[in-house]
């Protein structure tokens, strides 16, 4: 993907990370004057390669054991359903069990949901697990990024291109102003990320005399853009 650059006056949000300049015996600290602030910033569009999905179980009982039972019936099938899919990372989500009332107040029953999260870069293993276990699960979310691995090692190299940006930057700024030279008085390199939400298309339905299983899906996963902005400043020697 292309790796765009761009100079702004601006402070971006994001994880921040303090360079501050090592100033040797040498050299005198920055004196307050005839400093510049500004900022360098590259990004870089990357295909999502990891999907997450959540799936839920609703039931109602007339009493909470009955519906635990039917809960977690549920979901330890779901779980046995997974294991044959040993590239999808399965684990229970979040369950809850709440009361039933009548209009006198009275408890008459109780409704409970118990969610099944999955993680994966293997979007036919997750496409096809999930429409096994759509026969008895409802699907939640579904949402697509980029795995830890990829945006790490694509981080790190922004990381530098962003740090030689802001010195290259610094010297335009440094011949503009026609000064000697610059010392760096403080640099933060602050890491952004913007995933627009993916779009997924169903699969074509299978026909009628084909058997009644739900169809898995084709994703189309989109892009993510992973941004580092180098903001500082520097002090000009006139």
């Amino acid at each position: 993907m292309d790796n765009i650059l761009t100079s702004k006056v601006a402070i971006t949000t994001g994880t921040a990370f303090l360079l501050t300049a090592m100033m040797g015996s040498a050299h005198a600290a920055p004196t307050g004057y005839d400093q510049l602030t500004f900022q360098a910033e590259v990004k870089e569009e990357v295909q999502n390669d990891e999907v997450t999905a959540s799936l839920y179980k609703k039931a109602q009982a007339t009493d909470a054991k009955a519906l635990a039972i039917t809960l977690n019936t549920s979901i330890n099938n779901a779980l046995k359903i997974a294991k044959r899919y040993p590239t999808v990372t399965v684990s229970t989500g979040q369950q809850r069990t709440y009361p039933r009332y009548d209009k006198n107040n009275k408890i008459i029953g109780w409704t409970g949901q118990a969610n099944i999260d999955l993680k994966s870069t293997d979007f036919t293993a997750t496409s096809q697990l999930i429409a096994d276990l759509q026969e008895n699960l409802v699907m939640e979310n579904l949402s697509f990024g980029v795995s830890d691995i990829k945006k790490n090692a694509l981080e790190q190299k922004l990381m530098t291109d962003a740090s030689r940006a802001f010195q290259q930057q610094a010297k335009n700024m440094t011949r503009a102003w026609d000064a000697r030279s610059y010392r760096v008085v403080n640099v933060n390199l602050n890491i952004g990320s913007n995933y627009p939400r993916p779009m997924y298309n169903a699969m074509s339905m299978k026909s009628e005399a084909a058997d009644a299983s739900v169809p898995s899906q084709n994703f189309e996963s989109g892009n993510s853009t992973i941004s580092v902005t180098a903001n500082g400043t520097i002090e000009l020697t006139k």
